[in-house]
């Protein structure tokens, strides 16, 4: 029985026919003894975690407090008690998007940029800008620059593969070419040549991007990869990954890659030698099976790779985006679930050392 008053959470379970919901027989304190005892945690120890338990709803603080301070004894066990940071620098390309994300307030319809059509609110740098960018940057002590951009429908890999894309005639592979567009981006490996400045590390090229570099052709992710590392590609983030479970990506993203080429993508840049990173966005229409299934995924994923050297919770910023304009959700997480999905990620991924936050949020 749950031991002191418990509080909401924002999860809108009502509205949404999920299959997986947050039920499982495992007891909160069975689950807690797994997790202080350093042993790995099953699906079901994790859903009890991050529920404080599911014999009542909302979230008990008291079993809370438990969780968090068993997560930090954890902490303390594998990276001590100092606090590493990264002098980072974001320069996303462009804004320019047509993928539909209903939790993106980021982007700008691509149609807005072409020639002819006036101002609008977005942005699209080219090569030369950008690698202005970072050598100031650079200048200020900066030495990793992250770049995630919209998908541009003028992008394409490189000049092989925008002729490729050119030769085809497929309107289904949102494509046009850079003379339709105010600002052309150039090629993606122009890009990272660009910002491949004084050495510092440039972290790009997320799996929804790479399956975007690659649109029109047989080439696998790997060559993808490959030819990115060439141009100067140091490591890949693993955002674009919201929640790796398909019925939920179905309700917030439906035109992103499904959650299999996500992990595909990803295998595939730890295959040519590029580290990556892991995230999750939660808050939205997901509940706390599928946190924590999303939370396996990583964990098997780290077990066959060994690439992933930071994991990040991004909370969802609700303000201005379509799930919440729309009245599909009320807001983000609570700080209580903010608290507990840090911890469960401590605990639940027993093989990455770094849990981290994100500074833009």
């Amino acid at each position: 029985m749950a031991s002191s008053a418990r509080v909401p959470t924002n999860v809108p379970r009502d509205r949404y026919e999920f299959d997986q919901r947050p039920t499982t027989d495992r007891s909160f304190e069975a689950a807690l003894a797994t997790a202080r005892a350093g042993e790995r945690l099953s699906v079901a120890d994790g859903i009890a975690l991050m529920t404080t338990g599911t014999d009542h709803p909302g979230i008990d603080r008291e079993r809370k407090e438990k969780v968090l301070e068993a997560a930090d004894r954890r902490r303390a066990a594998v990276v001590g008690d100092e606090v590493t940071f990264v002098a980072n620098l974001n320069n996303n390309v462009t804004t320019a998007c047509n993928t539909g994300c209903l939790f993106c307030n980021f982007k700008d319809r691509s149609e807005t940029f072409r020639t002819g059509r006036g101002d609008h609110d977005g942005f699209t740098k080219t090569p030369a800008e950008s690698r202005k960018t970072v050598a100031a940057a650079v200048e200020r002590g900066i030495y990793e620059v992250t770049s995630v951009s919209g998908l541009h429908p003028a992008f394409a890999l490189d000049d092989e593969h925008r002729e490729r894309l050119e030769a085809s005639g497929r309107p289904d592979l949102n494509y046009r070419p850079p003379e339709a567009y105010q600002t052309s981006p150039a090629t993606y490996v122009d890009q990272i040549r660009a910002m491949s400045v004084d050495g510092v590390h440039l972290h790009s090229m997320t799996p929804e991007e790479a399956y975007h570099a690659r649109r029109g052709t047989e080439w696998s992710y790997e060559e993808v990869y490959s030819r990115l590392k060439t141009a100067g590609l140091n490591s890949v983030p693993g955002t674009a990954a919201e929640i790796l479970v398909d019925e939920v990506r179905d309700v917030i993203c439906p035109g992103k890659i499904r959650s299999d080429e996500w992990v595909q993508a990803m295998e595939a840049a730890a295959t040519v030698g590029l580290p990556t990173t892991a995230t999750i966005m939660y808050g939205h229409v997901e509940n706390e099976a599928h946190r924590v299934h999303h939370l396996a995924a990583i964990r098997e994923l780290q077990d066959r790779t060994g690439a992933i050297t930071e994991f990040v919770p991004l909370s969802f910023v609700h303000q201005n985006t379509p799930l919440y304009d729309r009245g599909m959700v009320d807001g983000g997480a609570t700080a209580d679930e903010d608290e507990l999905m840090i911890a469960v990620s401590r605990l639940f991924l027993d093989n990455i050392d770094h849990i981290q936050s994100s500074w833009v949020k």
